[in-house]
């Protein structure tokens, strides 16, 4: 059993020593010390205190601590709803889950035209939350791509995707310049669409030779423990690091 270095970094990141947190706990300093330098799971009540007085998640500071059984559980507590396709989705929902996000929104498509269709003011619905202190992330597919190429080829619509791509990138131009909106176009290969907001996720799964409104929806809450949510944000991240970052001067 090695270090917690986990662990370590979040008492450093919240200002804290073995000493403090300890008082804070009512925990001996020694026993944070072995927390962390042996790697010690401590109890339950423990674990929960520490990750609450540090901001974190206990899954996080401590992945070992859940049985394959309890993350299985907490994985399928994740799934709040499951839609046959994305039309079956209540328009309202994407307009009151974009209105009411504080911490982030992130959004990984090809196009994802729909959100404009769908919703009159998306444009003032976004930038109104960035300017609020939420994060935005906008991932749409790079127009020109082999990516965006292959995937219209694939669903029988020839140039049309990449005319899509190009669409939603002119609707997405006046907030390119809106600080705390970040975009990146990329060229991936998506196995499913996320759609993000803070704790809810919608996972838009992609099928060979369908558009992805025809393929099913999952609605996903995320729960410390479960796995569902991260492992989607995950492959978000990793299109997110390998993606073109766009500004207004690159929309034509």
């Amino acid at each position: 059993m090695g270090s917690n270095e986990r662990l370590r970094a979040a008492i450093v990141q919240a200002g804290l020593t073995s000493e403090s947190l300890g008082v804070d706990l009512g925990v001996d300093p020694k026993t944070i010390d072995r927390w962390v330098g042996t790697g010690r799971i401590p109890h339950r009540r423990s674990r929960q205190a520490t990750a609450a007085r540090l901001g974190k998640d206990e899954h996080y500071l401590w992945p070992d601590a859940l049985s394959e059984a309890r993350v299985e559980a907490a994985s399928t507590a994740e799934v709040v709803a499951v839609h046959p396709n994305r039309g079956s989705v209540p328009p309202g929902t994407w307009e009151s889950l974009l209105g009411d996000a504080t911490e982030c929104i992130d959004i990984l498509a090809f196009a994802a035209t729909f959100l404009h269709d769908t919703i009159a003011d998306f444009d003032e619905l976004v930038a109104t939350r960035a300017k609020a202190g939420t994060r935005v992330r906008l991932l749409f597919g790079d127009p020109g791509s082999a990516a965006v190429k292959l995937r219209g080829v694939e669903e029988g619509l020839g140039d049309g995707l990449s005319a899509r791509c190009r669409i939603t990138w002119m609707y997405m131009k006046p907030l390119l310049g809106v600080p705390g909106i970040e975009a990146r176009a990329h060229d991936s290969t998506l196995y499913s669409s996320i759609f993000r907001f803070d704790d809810e996720l919608f996972a838009n799964h992609h099928a060979f030779g369908a558009p992805a409104n025809h393929s099913p929806v999952v609605h996903l809450h995320r729960i410390a423990g479960g796995r569902m949510f991260d492992h989607q944000m995950k492959a978000f991240e990793r299109v997110w690091e390998s993606a073109e970052a766009v500004t207004e001067d690159w929309v034509a």
